[in-house]
């Protein structure tokens, strides 16, 4: 009787993941892992697959995809003893960036069993998830500049994947020529707020922009913590000081950027906004309201991940 669930998402990448699945099953199979195989449709039908794990007492889910998929499996599994194994095979990766992991390319094929034996034998552990608005993400909730980008790129066929760094750009260029950015009401935890942003993102990693820069260098996973950044402006200028600012660690230093963490936070506007959730796009909305679930999802972590867990700082 199987005791794990292996969901591939063939729409993840440059490159199709379905002539690789039966190595990866033999990895795992060789590592005593009972292995069931399904094909993910959609989003909704990813998280149902691992909502149907859980529900099964299954000890793991491992997931062949993209930081979409990873975000999708997740919010199935969310207060279930079922531990997330994530096997990157996406177009940026940031959440097997996170964790030190090399992603699945063409010429890195051997990837994809490698990094199901770095996961085979490791020990779950808690790791921390978000609600915005009763919705589960695992990397970032975010509004304005950035959600606007995510809703106009995805979802993307395969061969603009190829260009996915110059189009992130271009289109990321694009809407903060017309984007003049919102006005915010901001509550998180005791702190309040108000003030005209281009972007609000709440993010429970250290990386962002598609794992360019990072915009929470001291974050951790296990904290019972989220980072909410605020960044000001309203103009082209402005989305480039902040680029720039993030790459090179100026941001956090810097007065037209804010960050406060939470546990609990709402944010309103008097116009709607886009959402972004994990780098996929929501429905807009003028109002959020963000909360942190401490140790909500178990994963399996590469043993050099370890310094993004708090609960192992010596």
């Amino acid at each position: 009787m199987a005791d794990t669930l292996l969901i591939y998402n063939p729409a993840a990448g440059r490159i199709s993941v379905r002539p690789f699945i039966s190595g990866v099953i033999r990895t795992l199979n060789d590592h005593g892992w009972r292995v069931e195989v399904a094909e993910s449709l959609n989003g909704r039908h990813t998280t149902q697959l691992a909502r149907m794990a859980a529900r099964e007492n299954f000890r793991a889910v491992f997931v062949i995809g993209g930081d979409g998929t990873v975000g999708q499996a997740a919010a199935g599994l969310i207060g279930s003893k079922t531990a997330l194994g994530v096997l990157p095979a996406g177009t940026a990766n940031v959440w097997a960036l996170e964790l030190g992991m090399k992603a699945f390319t063409w010429p890195r094929w051997r990837l994809l069993r490698e990094n199901a034996r770095l996961l085979a034998e490791v020990k779950p552990c808690a790791i921390d998830v978000g609600l915005c608005n009763d919705q589960p993400f695992m990397m970032w909730a975010g509004i304005g500049l950035d959600a606007l980008t995510v809703k106009k790129l995805e979802p993307r066929k395969r061969f603009e994947k190829y260009l996915s760094v110059p189009e992130y750009f271009a289109t990321t260029v694009w809407n903060a020529t017309l984007w003049h950015g919102m006005n915010l009401r901001v509550s998180a935890d005791d702190k309040h707020v108000e003030g005209h942003y281009l972007l609000a993102v709440a993010s429970n990693i250290r990386h962002y922009i598609g794992g360019m820069a990072e915009i929470s260098p001291e974050a951790y996973l296990d904290d019972g913590l989220m980072d909410l950044w605020l960044l000001s402006g309203s103009t082209l200028a402005d989305a480039f000081r902040h680029f720039f600012d993030m790459q090179s660690g100026r941001h956090l230093t810097s007065d037209q950027a804010r960050c406060i963490p939470f546990r609990k936070a709402s944010i309103e506007s008097g116009t709607p906004f886009s959402l972004q959730m994990d780098g996929e796009p929501m429905l807009g909305a003028q109002q959020i309201s963000l909360k942190v679930i401490q140790g909500g999802l178990q994963v399996l972590l590469p043993p050099q991940a370890g310094y993004l867990l708090c609960s192992e700082k010596v």
